[in-house]
C-alpha cells in the first residue's frame, strides 16, 4: 500500500502518491533553479509568474489523463508530465537518485530526462499580441498556418461586399477565445506546450 499526498497544483487538488509526490516536487525545484541559473526570468514576480503558468500546465497534464480528479496519481504519469515539459532552456533535467539500497545516499548516479519538442494540433484562439480589432484574423492565420495579411484582405472584402461580413466577424470575436498563458499561445501555433516554448511568451 503506497501512501498518498493530496496537493494543490494550478489552483486545483489532486491526490499524488507519495514517490509521484517527491518526484513532482523535485522537478519543480530544477525548474526554478534552471531560471535562476540562466536568467529567463528578470525578478523574482516573473519567476512566481512562470512557475504559476507551469502548475497550471501540469494540472491541465494531468486532467486529460485522469478519468476521475480524485485518483490517485502515480511516478509513470508525473514522469510523463516532466518529460513532456522538461526545463525552460531546452536542455535535459538532471537529478539524482541511489543506484541501489545497497550504497550509501552519497552514492548517486545522474539521470537525465529529455524528450524532442513536437509539433501538436493546432487550436484556435485569438491573438492579442498581432491584432488590429479582435486579434480574429491573426488567430485564423495561426489557425491555418497562412499568412495573416490574407485574412485581412478577405475580412475586409467580406465586410463591403457580403452582407453578413461584419456579423460574422464580431460572432467570432465573441467565440473564439483570446490566447492569453503562454500555453495557449503555444496552442495556437500548433507548437507543443513544453517549457522551452512557453518561455518564449514571458
Amino acid at each position: 500500500m503506497k501512501k498518498v499526498v493530496n496537493v494543490g497544483i494550478g489552483g486545483r487538488s489532486f491526490c499524488l502518491e507519495e514517490d509521484a509526490y517527491q518526484r513532482l516536487d523535485q522537478f519543480l525545484r530544477n525548474f526554478r533553479e534552471v531560471l535562476a541559473e540562466t536568467g529567463s526570468t528578470s525578478g523574482e514576480a516573473q519567476t512566481k509568474e512562470v512557475m504559476a503558468d507551469l502548475e497550471s500546465r501540469i494540472s491541465e497534464l494531468l486532467l486529460s489523463q485522469l478519468e476521475n480528479p480524485s485518483m490517485a496519481v502515480g511516478i509513470q504519469l508525473i514522469n510523463d508530465i516532466t518529460r513532456q515539459l522538461g526545463m525552460p532552456d531546452g536542455s535535459p533535467e538532471p537529478y539524482t537518485r541511489p543506484e541501489s539500497n545497497k550504497q550509501s545516499t552519497e552514492e548517486k548516479s545522474t539521470e537525465y530526462i529529455h524528450e524532442t519538442i513536437n509539433i501538436s494540433k493546432r487550436k484556435l484562439y485569438r491573438d492579442s499580441e498581432q491584432r488590429v480589432f479582435g486579434g480574429v484574423c491573426s488567430g485564423l492565420a495561426h489557425y491555418f498556418d497562412s499568412d495573416t495579411t490574407v485574412f485581412r484582405v478577405l475580412a475586409l472584402l467580406a465586410v463591403l461586399f457580403l452582407g453578413g461580413g461584419l456579423l460574422f466577424y464580431i460572432i467570432m470575436w465573441i467565440v473564439v477565445p483570446k490566447a492569453v498563458t503562454p500555453a495557449q499561445k503555444c496552442e495556437m501555433r500548433g507548437w507543443a506546450a513544453t517549457a522551452e516554448n512557453m518561455r518564449k511568451f514571458y
